[in-house]
């Protein structure tokens, strides 16, 4: 399992809510117990405390049930108490009444370390995670119910797969074919009930000698039957793939970015899509016109409960290259609607601001961050509110130290 680590005892206590007091006493006593493997002690008695054994009391569905009703990081501790409990945990079976968990953000720096901090906004605690494998801040990533996928930036020659909250991890061969790319996007959609998931590597590289050309080509794998297929090949004229990509609702987007003059900065970025359900009929690249809505700079899609979401940076109109804002937009009947704005206090309080942070989300939640600072700011879209988390505990060591991160849904009973 991962190991976790509370932070700075002057964050806020972990409160949670159970259904039951029994549940709430027997939750928090096995957190703290030192002989867990053999007896509990539950208070409730004049006389003192009574001690049983824990076979005798706790039965494997009554363990269960109390688990199903704990904040994840306490089932993850949970489960390194014994051998019983590890095998309750980790049963598939025991996780289909589980109380929903909000997605997590996951934040690091440096190229040289494979841990870091996971942010639970749930109870608003931090906690430290080491990664099962080594992954640079660098590297493009993507993540689907449980699952985090991370592959280079300028090659997929390889793919990284994990659980954030489980040891083990996946070493997958990326595509075949071809040199390194110029530019990379990663996408991931995992499947609930079957537990296969589908990864796409849309690839782009400049034609030779020609700036205004660049080759095109969307590759898929299928966990299923553990093999590639290559789905499209275009060259396209005056546009370039980038580094951003997301699946929603079965069909794969991808930003794309103008290479030559194309009229007004605000068709720098373009949308095109392709449907992944009915590409074994002949599916075809299906590109749009839908211009950006606005002088945009770090765009990032995301997969919102099965709506597609963008945010990205407001530019100003004589340097679109320094951003006045940061924008929210949900794509409607072909155009984007603005749902959300940072308010100018939120987006004063990251400090010197260029065009580059990273946000990520899932659900209702939307994270953004500096890349020069570890404060993190939340959206949360079902309230439509905005909201710092806590104080991270990644330091800042140096001037143009740089930190990143990604979202993730925090589920203990998926593996790769």
């Amino acid at each position: 399992m991962a190991t976790f680590m509370d932070g700075e005892t002057s964050w806020e206590s972990h409160s949670v809510s159970y259904s039951s007091w029994e549940s709430h006493t027997v939750g928090q006593q096995a957190c703290e117990a030192a002989d867990y493997e053999t007896v509990l002690e539950i208070h409730g008695r004049n006389d003192g405390a009574l001690r049983v054994p824990l076979e005798a009391i706790l039965p494997d569905d009554i363990l269960e049930k109390i688990f199903s009703f704990m904040p994840i990081a306490c089932v993850v501790r949970l489960a390194s108490v014994c051998s019983r409990w590890y095998r309750v945990v980790h049963s598939r079976s025991s996780w289909t009444t589980v109380l929903p968990q909000k997605p997590w953000y996951f934040m690091f720096t440096t190229s040289d370390c494979i841990g870091g901090h996971a942010y639970d906004p749930s109870v608003r605690k931090w906690y430290n995670i080491t990664l099962p494998c080594h992954v640079k801040s660098n590297w493009i990533n993507s993540s689907s119910c449980g699952l985090v996928c991370f592959m280079e930036n300028d090659k997929s020659n390889e793919i990284c797969i994990f659980n954030p909250l489980v040891k083990g991890w996946k070493s997958l061969r990326g595509p075949p074919g071809g040199d390194n790319p110029d530019y990379s996007a990663l996408a991931m959609s995992a499947n609930r009930k079957s537990n296969g998931y589908t990864i796409t590597v849309a690839k782009s590289k400049q034609v030779p000698g020609d700036f205004l050309q660049w080759e095109f080509s969307i590759h898929i794998f299928e966990s299923e039957n553990c093999s590639w297929t290559t789905s499209i090949r275009e060259v396209f004229m005056g546009w370039r793939g980038g580094d951003e990509s997301v699946i929603c609702n079965g069909v794969l987007y991808c930003l794309i970015y103008a290479t030559g003059i194309v009229g007004t900065t605000d068709l720098r970025h373009g949308l095109i899509m392709y449907d992944l359900s009915a590409r074994s009929h002949g599916s075809s690249l299906m590109r749009t016109s839908i211009p950006v809505p606005c002088s945009l700079t770090c765009g990032r899609l995301m997969n919102l409960k099965d709506r597609l979401v963008m945010v990205g940076g407001i530019g100003k109109p004589d340097r679109p290259d320094i951003i006045k804002g940061i924008g929210i937009w949900e794509l409607c009947k072909k155009e984007w609607r603005e749902i959300a704005r940072m308010p100018h206090r939120f987006f004063q309080g990251f400090g010197e601001f260029d065009d580059v942070f990273a946000s990520s989300g899932m659900e209702d939640l939307v994270y953004i961050q500096s890349y020069g600072a570890p404060a993190l700011l939340v959206y949360d879209m079902s309230q439509k509110q905005w909201r710092w988390s806590v104080r991270c505990p990644v330091p800042k060591r140096f001037p143009l130290q740089l930190f990143t991160g990604f979202c993730f849904e925090p589920r203990i009973e998926v593996s790769c």
